[in-house]
């Protein structure tokens, strides 16, 4: 007789969709070739498109949402992995297509796991997560396009949220000088103590700009989009990257080639999705290595699965400041 478990259950409705806190039947959980005893999950923005249904995210009539988790495995046919095991997953269509982390347990398969790098609790692995590896990810992208820390400012833009917090955090650490774009005047406090040298307003760079600008920042990390991405790249110094992760702004890029073909900047799309395992395995281990854990616990908040469906609402709007630890248990 299988066991069942406390899940976050969204279904599919005539008006839309419902979320609702399930005793959920382990023999029901999808194909995988590794059983996880779940510790921990978070929240990111788009598992607050997921959860209020403002996208389209979830591809099932009936769906555990959640695109992280981490955990200890409790069951492996995976050469991989054995029982005992700490792992951390992120993305590869969990929480849209398969069911993820907002639960007690999960079933999955083991190419989709990362071992929890030494140096970080499973509640760390959260705190950072899908949108604190993406950072990563990131940071990743500018050193392999030979961004260093002597050649100018680099701009992160969604700053207070939590791919930019993230960001801050280790490229503050690793020498760089960051200028912080946020909307909220209130958290300059906050953003200068993850390591921001300096606040933007969002507003001088999220309406429609000039296609060619001032040389303002050597590199930049985009999590925004729209015409906050077109803007940081009319504004990035001749031969500088900018990666892009996120569309909080919007997923249209009204830009012109002139920052391309006259200044030479690089664009370079960050996905954090499908990511192949060894790149994967870099991005923990560094942010392991590179990640100020004071930081971190200072950008970092708890709560529990009942919790989830506000904070989906305010996570969109946001009103969600760095990370957030579920606690899967609560």
């Amino acid at each position: 007789m299988s066991e069942t478990f406390r899940a976050l259950l969204v279904t599919k409705t005539d008006d839309g969709q419902k979320s609702e806190i399930v005793d959920f039947n382990e023999a029901d959980l999808m194909d995988g070739d590794v059983s996880v005893d779940i510790a921990a999950s978070t929240i990111n923005f788009k598992d607050g498109l997921a959860l209020t249904g403002a996208s389209p995210i979830i591809r099932k009539p009936a769906l555990i949402p959640g695109i992280d988790f981490s955990g200890t495995v409790t069951a492996s046919d995976n050469p991989g992995f054995k029982p005992g095991d700490k792992v951390v997953l992120n993305g590869w269509g969990v929480g849209e297509g398969h069911h993820g982390g907002y639960a007690e347990k999960a079933r999955v398969k083991g190419d989709w796991l990362v071992k929890l790098p030494e140096g970080l609790s499973l509640e760390q692995a959260m705190a950072i997560g899908t949108a604190g590896y993406t950072a990563m990810l990131s940071v990743l992208g500018l050193e392999k396009q030979g961004v260093k820390p002597g050649d100018g400012d680099v701009l992160v833009t969604g700053a207070a949220g939590g791919v930019g917090s993230v960001a801050i955090a280790l490229l503050s650490k690793l020498g760089y000088r960051v200028l912080a774009s946020t909307g909220r005047a209130a958290e300059a406090d906050y953003l200068k103590g993850l390591g921001a040298a300096e606040i933007i307003d969002r507003a001088e760079l999220s309406e429609k700009g000039k296609p060619l600008g001032k040389e303002r920042w050597a590199a930049a990390v985009d999590a925004v989009g729209s015409h906050t991405l077109a803007n940081v790249l009319a504004q990035t110094a001749y031969g500088g990257t900018v990666t892009a992760c996120g569309l909080a702004q919007g997923p249209d890029l009204p830009a012109t080639v002139m920052p391309f073909i006259l200044r030479g900047v690089k664009l370079i799309g960050i996905d954090s999705v499908m990511a192949p395992k060894a790149k994967r395995e870099e991005a923990w281990s560094r942010l392991a290595k590179d990640l100020d854990l004071k930081k971190l616990d200072a950008m970092t908040a708890k709560a529990g699965l009942a919790d989830l469906p506000k904070l989906a609402g305010d996570i969109l709007a946001g009103k969600v400041r760095g990370r957030m630890v579920i606690d899967v248990k609560a």
